[in-house]
């Protein structure tokens, strides 16, 4: 058993995408009973907002710098969050959205905590991806979906089954590997390269960024695969592409499956 005899714990939650609405129950209460809280979010409402739940709420955003390795930033990050940790505190570290998903330094945390003897967990937080379901009335289980971060999905060159649905995260963000605080989207001509023996040009795509605030409107761009290449794009770009036509069933598993 993790954390036999040691006091501090660690509990990593998830604002959700729209902060408070989106915010479970349980992450609730553990940012309000935590001796620790520290945050990294999207905006600036969203910290003022975690520190009138817990005035002991602290931000991990001077650890970014513009032109600094990502990977850097990271690993400072874990060391704030263990330094706690090892101080025998109850610890909740807040990001946005989900905290298991795009987030390095909460996986390691959570494993360096667990190392050390101390508790750890993850909470689960509604991702840009379940936003992205209801907004586009996507059912993920109906063609399957694959999902992929826009730069790995180029470099690593991805199987992907264009029959099931695609989903590219960061598109405007390609080939970026420091923190910048704006980005000049490019690598979207490699895209449409790589998507083009796939798919015909005039397959319709959607460029979706989930809504921040209740009160605004998530960005629901649709536009032809080919138009990809001068669309506006921001680092929270997700490009969806629908799957193309159903594929053929093979009547020697459907035989064999006793469904023929």
């Amino acid at each position: 058993m993790h954390g036999h005899g040691k006091r501090g714990s660690l509990t990593i939650v998830g604002t959700g995408i729209q902060v408070n609405v989106q915010t479970t129950p349980e992450a609730l209460a553990a940012i309000e009973q935590a001796e620790k809280v520290l945050y990294l979010v999207a905006n600036r409402p969203t910290g003022y907002w975690i520190g009138r739940l817990n005035s002991t709420a602290e931000s991990l955003e001077h650890f970014y710098e513009p032109g600094k390795n990502r990977f850097v930033a990271y690993q400072a990050i874990v060391d704030r969050i263990l330094m706690y940790v090892h101080q025998e505190l109850r610890v909740c570290v807040v990001f946005y959205g989900h905290p298991g998903v795009f987030v390095y330094p909460s996986h390691e945390a959570i494993r360096r905590a667990r190392d050390a003897g101390f508790r750890a967990r993850m909470l689960p937080g509604i991702s840009a991806e379940d936003c992205l379901f209801a907004d586009l009335s996507v059912d993920a289980g109906i063609s399957g979906h694959q999902s992929f971060e826009a730069t790995d999905f180029l470099v690593y060159r991805r199987r992907f089954d264009p029959h099931s649905a695609l989903i590219l995260w960061q598109v405007g963000a390609i080939g970026n590997l420091t923190h910048q605080p704006r980005y000049e989207p490019r690598g979207l001509d490699l895209l449409l390269e790589v998507l083009q023996p796939y798919y015909p040009l005039e397959h319709e795509v959607v460029i979706y960024e989930a809504a921040e605030y209740p009160i605004a409107e998530p960005r629901i761009e649709r536009l032809s695969l080919s138009g990809i290449v001068g669309a506006h794009m921001t680092p929270v770009s997700t490009l969806y592409v629908p799957p193309r036509a159903a594929p053929s069933p093979d009547p020697a598993m459907l035989k064999r499956l006793g469904i023929a």
